[in-house]
């Protein structure tokens, strides 16, 4: 073999060696765990419900008389202006009935005329004068009520807003009072959320609301309580509404859409420090917690003093955390003072499964 060659199988056979060398170097595995906020024991952790919005307003628009309809003239998500015509029935019978009346009225008040002239020259009786006087008062109001029964064959919008359900069509004969469109107001959206009793009583600890839509991103919009009920439905919730305040595209966000609403609570500090009890590490009669720094990626463990294990699978701690420290809340035992550890995210509320 040449010096060449031999060089070259040097050379191979050591590169070779190395790599199986590398190969042997076992790299430290991270401790995947869990980390929650330190928060104070009066804290109530913030509150999310999901919501469904609805128009402010909202009205069922019906005849006030009854009969055949010629035509309904608006379409399911029509604008429609406050007294614009939305509908017509047949007025036939209505028109025949005030051309009778007027007849009726006519007559009478020719009549009538005649008494109280007869009167102011003092020839009839107060009697008569009465008779005459109320009669006319009596065919007045009878001709009025007519005129405005066929004047109610159009059914007009009682607001400007939005058609929202067309229940009846031309041809078809309603009844006085029988819905025929529903209309949504064109103003303020208001979202209604459901709170579990639990919730409900501790509504005074609420300093505010707000929501967020998928279609407008991290975007929050302010809402007011307008109402509350006061009795639970058959899942034992309360139904809790509030209006959307400040500005909002109305072409956007619409009656109809689910959104996530968030309760923001009142700030009560205590002294006292709120953990689960899983973040708890027990050694001899010392209790102590693994504190995350974000800055290192590592955890150091922290001696505490607790108070009491409440019934919810918490801890009060009196003494050694602070609220808004990092501490691992799962994880905790298979970690060291000192180790590096990899923070688990989160699961997305809106990827269950981590499916996406």
């Amino acid at each position: 073999m040449g010096k060449l060659n031999k060089t070259i199988f040097c050379v191979i056979f050591v590169a070779t060696l190395c790599g199986c060398g590398n190969q042997s170097v076992k790299t430290e595995e991270l401790k995947c765990v869990n980390v929650i906020v330190a928060r104070d024991a009066n804290e109530l952790p913030p509150q999310s419900y999901t919501g469904r919005t609805k128009a402010a307003e909202e009205v069922n628009v019906a005849f006030r008389v009854a009969g055949p309809l010629l035509r309904v003239l608006v379409n399911e998500g029509d604008y429609v202006r406050q007294g614009q015509v939305l509908a017509e029935m047949d007025p036939r019978d209505y028109q025949v009935q005030l051309t009778a009346t007027q007849a009726e009225y006519e007559q009478i008040k020719a009549d009538a005329e005649r008494v109280m002239a007869l009167y102011k020259e003092q020839n009839t009786t107060a009697q008569n004068y009465d008779r005459a006087r109320y009669g006319l008062d009596q065919i007045t109001q009878k001709l009025n009520h007519h005129k405005n029964q066929l004047s109610d064959t159009k059914l007009r919008a009682p607001m400007s807003g939005y058609i929202k359900t067309k229940i009846f069509e031309g041809g078809e004969t309603v009844g006085a009072g029988m819905p025929v469109l529903v209309m949504s107001s064109a103003g303020d959206i208001e979202v209604e959320i459901n709170l579990p009793s639990a919730e409900y009583i501790q509504m005074d600890k609420y300093t505010g609301f707000y929501c967020t839509f998928n279609i407008t991103g991290d975007t929050r919009y302010p809402l007011q309580v307008v109402r509350t009920s006061q009795e639970a439905n058959a899942n034992q919730l309360y139904k809790v509404s509030l209006k959307m305040k400040g500005d909002y595209d109305r072409k956007k966000i619409t009656p109809g859409m689910t959104t996530m609403v968030y309760a923001q609570v009142k700030e009560e500090t205590s002294g006292n420090i709120l953990v689960p009890a899983s973040a708890i590490i027990g050694k001899d009669t010392q209790s102590s917690v693994f504190v995350y720094d974000a800055a290192s990626g590592t955890v150091k463990s922290r001696p505490v003093v607790i108070e009491s294990i409440n019934p919810d699978g918490t801890v009060t701690i009196t003494d050694g955390l602070k609220v808004g420290e990092r501490i691992v809340s799962t994880g905790a035992h298979h970690v060291v003072d000192g180790q590096k550890v990899e923070v688990l995210k989160p699961a997305s509320k809106s990827n269950v499964g981590n499916l996406l």
